[in-house]
């Protein structure tokens, strides 16, 4: 190995090294209801994680103790259709039991949809190149019984044209500073949203929004701001007004976590790793079809 680099579990491996003899790295693509649930991140506090149920049961399946990377932690109540992590094992195991297998020592809230074993410059945050949400709002006169933890319900009837006028602010390349929560620790604010869209689908109105990375909250920040707007509490412009602020106070309170999906995490070709779907399943549209 070159001078400098030491092997760190689950940890990245500059191009040209290996993992030592006998490890492997694991990606897996993971699903969760985050209702119900603490979190992705493990915590003392908090047993019922993600983290801690997916440990706990590759670790059964692996004959080993194992710990994992994420793409992107996710906040007590927010689910996921595509999440993805990967670890490092030396446990030789087909992609059948890494899916199947593990899926059998996990709560119905958390499911493995795909395995692959993948180079060791593979990181599942690190490689990441884009990330994409979606956020399901129900706007009806009363809270429907089903799906109460899995969209975001308001009273309000929402002008969805107005919301987009307002997304159109957002577009680009910007400091979010108004968008992020106050125990964010990003270093830089600014970040770059490729695609903000918001349409009707059924009796839903859901926005998508794909970003090279977002900040803490940022997804939840947004919606509150468009839901506002969507509302008539605020004209479209006030969503470029906030912006520019660059203080999070400007931008009012932070939508709940119940309607928030992440849906998509993009990598370079070069890995060949799946992309179901984007979903959730009350969502049957492909990634961007919000905007066709």
């Amino acid at each position: 190995m070159r001078s400098g680099y030491q092997y760190k579990r689950n940890g990245e491996v500059p191009p040209g090294e290996q993992l030592p003899e006998g490890l492997r790295r694991i990606a897996l693509g993971v699903e969760y209801c985050g209702a119900g649930l603490s979190g992705f991140q493990k915590q003392k506090s908090a047993a019922e994680t993600v983290q801690a149920h997916l440990e706990r049961a590759l670790s059964r399946i692996a004959a080993e103790p194992l710990s994992l990377v994420c793409a992107g932690r996710t906040d007590a109540g927010v689910h996921a259709t595509n999440q993805v992590i990967h670890f490092d094992t030396r446990a030789l195991r087909p992609e059948r039991a890494w899916v199947q297998g593990v899926n059998t020592q996990l709560p119905d809230a958390v499911r493995v949809r795909w395995a692959r074993e993948v180079p060791p410059q593979f990181h599942a945050r690190f490689s990441a190149r884009a990330r994409s949400y979606r956020y399901l709002i129900h706007s009806a006169p009363t809270r429907s019984a089903h799906a109460a933890a899995e969209v975001t319900w308001t009273q309000h009837p929402l002008d969805v044209r107005a919301m987009r006028a307002g997304a159109g602010y957002l577009i680009g390349k910007h400091d979010f500073t108004s968008f992020r929560a106050a125990q964010c620790q990003a270093k830089s604010p600014v970040r770059e949203i490729t695609r903000l869209d918001i349409a009707r689908v059924g009796q839903l109105i859901v926005m998508e929004v794909s970003a090279n990375a977002f900040l803490h909250h940022m997804v939840r920040n947004i919606a509150g701001v468009l839901m506002a707007v969507g509302r008539g509490a605020q004209p479209p412009e006030w969503v470029g007004q906030v912006l520019a602020r660059r203080d999070r106070t400007a931008g009012g309170v932070t939508a709940p976590p119940f309607g928030l999906y992440l849906v998509d995490v993009q990598y370079p070709q070069e890995f060949q790793l799946p992309r179901p779907e984007a979903g959730p399943l009350l969502v049957p549209l492909p990634l961007g079809g919000l905007g066709a």
